[in-house]
């Protein structure tokens, strides 16, 4: 048996995801309301497994969880991505003419701002999660308010479906991390037959910095998939750089471990796991 810690309730994309990864697994989904719930449960128990949403096609990096990723120590073991389809749901005696407010987490309703504006009667109002929302509104059995969630989250809490995939880009695609403890990222994956790698490291404020990194992972036929800068809180102009890399030699990117780390301040490999 896993258990794995998300954020959100059952019926949450992060439920959805972890259910997928782990598929053919028993699961046990430990719930939290925040990304530093789901740190805190794992430091508390480090044989808990973290799924956590790090990047969407249309929001962007969760710029918090690469912090919180990095001061927990944690180790990433893996990776996920899941289309994102939204849904519009309600109470079953409820109905267009009925429902006045619609609740979901702020990025969903930023990703139905579209289906919003043609419904500008329904006053939209922030939660904490979409499964949330739909659980909330039909446990306390709440007429008059719609929740935006997956279809699998509504049909879970009993809601009746009004519109399905109303997101307004329809290549909408969140990816998620697998966190462990790092005493237990080995039962985890296969690092022998891991070809991506997730860096964190600063750089002196000097000209050139950065380049001379990238032009090392060049020569060693290191791709960088992903860069994400963050500024080192108390040293002005000064960034965290965390990076995503993929290789097919493992020797080789050792190397190019080896070569950068005398130019980098701090440099952490937070992660090694198989690409999806």
């Amino acid at each position: 048996m896993k258990r794995i810690a998300i954020q959100g309730e059952l019926g949450s994309y992060h439920d959805i995801a972890a259910r997928q990864y782990f598929e053919g697994d028993q699961v046990e989904m430990v719930c939290c309301s925040t990304f530093e719930e789901v740190f805190a449960k794992m430091k508390a128990d480090p044989t808990l497994i973290g799924f956590i949403a790090i990047e969407n096609t249309i929001a962007g990096s969760l710029l918090h969880n690469y912090e919180l990723l990095r001061e927990s120590g944690t180790t990433i073991v893996g990776e996920h991505k899941l289309h994102i389809e939204h849904s519009i749901c309600c109470l079953p005696a409820d109905d267009w003419d009925t429902i006045s407010e619609v609740h979901s987490h702020p990025v969903a309703l930023m990703q139905c701002r579209g289906f919003l504006s043609r419904h500008a009667d329904l006053k939209a109002v922030e939660t904490e999660d979409t499964a949330g929302a739909a659980e909330d509104i039909s446990r306390n059995g709440t007429k008059g308010v719609a929740a935006i969630c997956s279809a699998s989250a509504a049909e879970m809490y009993g809601m009746k479906v009004l519109e399905n995939s109303i997101e307004d880009n329809k290549h909408n695609f969140t990816r998620f991390l697998v966190v462990a403890n790092p005493r237990k990222a080995d039962f985890l994956r296969p690092l022998e037959k891991a070809d991506k790698a997730s860096l964190v490291f600063s750089l002196p404020h000097e000209e050139g910095s950065l380049s001379k990194i990238l032009t090392i992972l060049s020569f060693y036929n290191i791709n960088l998939t992903k860069i994400q800068s963050l500024p080192v809180i108390g040293h002005e102009w000064e960034y965290m750089f965390y990076v995503d890399v993929t290789y097919g030699n493992l020797t080789r990117y050792r190397q190019s471990i080896d070569a950068i780390m005398p130019l980098t301040r701090e440099l952490r490999i937070i992660g090694e796991y198989i690409g999806r």
